[in-house]
């Protein structure tokens, strides 16, 4: 029988495929060039023994320890870790251990390089191609069993089970499942998501997820309809997630920003990043609520603005908010992503009498990360210097250091950097 030279060489392409282990197919991406040392085993060179984790063993007490990679599955992939974003949620377990997580791993706004893949392992959650040698973010976990997850798929925040790599714990088999290191195993499986972030900047990777929550918040607030060209928006809280708010918000097309806060020098980055008007709850014509709100409604067609975003923690904060939202107006509170307290409020003034639009953000979903990616990218079109916010970084040695840096407020978003 005659073959062709093309029947030839897919006969060879498939019979090598089967002598390199099992089967499993290698998207090469060394391009061609003939330094490939993988093998078409899934990785490009030897892979590392053993790899380094910023593990918290303790309240305030983060230890580096050394633990062995684990053989990989057919669903999971191995990653160099190239740096993580520090979140506040990071900053609480570290302090108290409210998640009761200790020993523990942390980091979930982390990014690296993809070195090793499973053999089922070919696209990843958005379907884009995914292989060794691409750049890597995590999203969430979903049981996919819950009440949220069976009749609205689309929002896996609500997963009465959600979790994300960096806030699962220390296990026997599973310590590599934290960014904080310089090797991460991420184990594949139902829920589990991740995504090719090859046309990002580590800088803009690093801060995808921080960006996620605040994409996540503009959308619960535009479902009521008051996010519009000519809105006038306060935002309260000028931390990492408050300011990130506010770059979203350019990006949307918001134009008047009122941002409220206690710290000149972060008010002041406000302005950098697009708020036109800055209230500070220590200068002595705004030291009272009475006063905040006069100078809110004074740029707010004298009767408050039309939305409001509260992004701090703090209780006192929090019963504020409402004193400056117009009638009709609307508000999101993404600021409690835990439980540091209550405050009390009128309902009848705070909410019935004004008739107030009110929506609660908790994290985001998996389907919010092509949005935010389209975000990063607006962002440089319209410069908004996004990558500014990250202020300090650290190496995965000093993290109890980058841990107090967060406390003190030294900067606004601080990262481990690996070496």
């Amino acid at each position: 029988m005659d073959y062709s030279a093309s029947q030839i060489e897919s006969i060879v392409r498939q019979v090598l495929e089967g002598m390199n282990n099992g089967g499993q197919k290698h998207e090469c991406k060394c391009g061609g060039n003939g330094n490939c040392k993988c093998g078409g085993h899934g990785h490009h060179g030897a892979l590392p023994k053993t790899a380094h984790v910023a593990l918290l063993t303790g309240e305030k007490k983060i230890e580096v320890k050394e633990y062995p990679v684990p053989e990989l599955g057919d669903d999971d992939i191995l990653v160099k870790v190239e740096g993580a974003g520090i979140c506040g949620t990071d900053v609480h377990e570290w302090k108290s251990d409210p998640f009761g997580l200790i020993p523990v791993t942390l980091g979930h706004e982390g990014t690296g390089e993809v070195v090793a893949v499973g053999k089922n392992v070919k696209f990843d959650t958005a379907g884009k191609p995914i292989g060794v040698g691409d750049k890597i973010v995590t999203s969430v976990i979903s049981c996919g069993e819950c009440y949220a997850c069976r009749m609205v798929p689309g929002r896996t925040n609500l997963c009465d089970k959600q979790g994300v790599f960096g806030l699962i714990g220390d296990k026997p088999d599973d310590h590599l499942n934290g960014w904080f290191a310089d090797y991460m195993v991420i184990k594949g499986g139902r829920g589990v998501t991740y995504f090719q972030v090859n046309d990002l900047n580590l800088n803009q990777r690093m801060l995808l997820e921080l960006a996620c929550v605040c994409v996540h918040a503009l959308e619960r607030a535009q479902s009521t309809g008051l996010i519009k060209f000519g809105s006038k928006v306060l935002l309260q809280g000028c931390g990492p997630v408050g300011l990130m708010m506010i770059c979203v918000l350019r990006a949307a097309g918001v134009n008047h920003i009122i941002a409220v806060d206690g710290n000149e020098d972060r008010l002041k980055f406000a302005q950098k990043l697009g708020a036109k008007t800055t209230v500070c709850f220590r200068r002595p014509d705004e030291d009272t609520l009475e006063k905040r709100v006069a100078k809110v409604k004074a740029v707010a067609n004298d009767v408050g603005v039309d939305f409001a975003f509260q992004c701090t923690g703090a209780p006192v904060a929090a019963a504020d908010i409402f004193s400056y939202i117009r009638r009709g107006g609307g508000m999101c509170e993404m600021g409690f992503f835990v439980n540091n307290g209550e405050y009390s409020i009128n309902p009848h003034f705070a909410m019935c009498n004004k008739e107030i639009n009110i929506v609660g953000s908790w994290d985001y979903s998996a389907e919010d990360y092509p949005t935010t990616m389209a975000f990063l990218h607006q962002c440089k079109e319209m410069n908004i210097p996004i990558e500014d916010l990250i202020t300090h970084s650290f190496p995965l040695d000093k993290m109890n250091e980058a841990m107090e840096t967060n406390v003190a407020q030294k900067g606004i978003k601080i990262c481990y950097i690996a070496d």
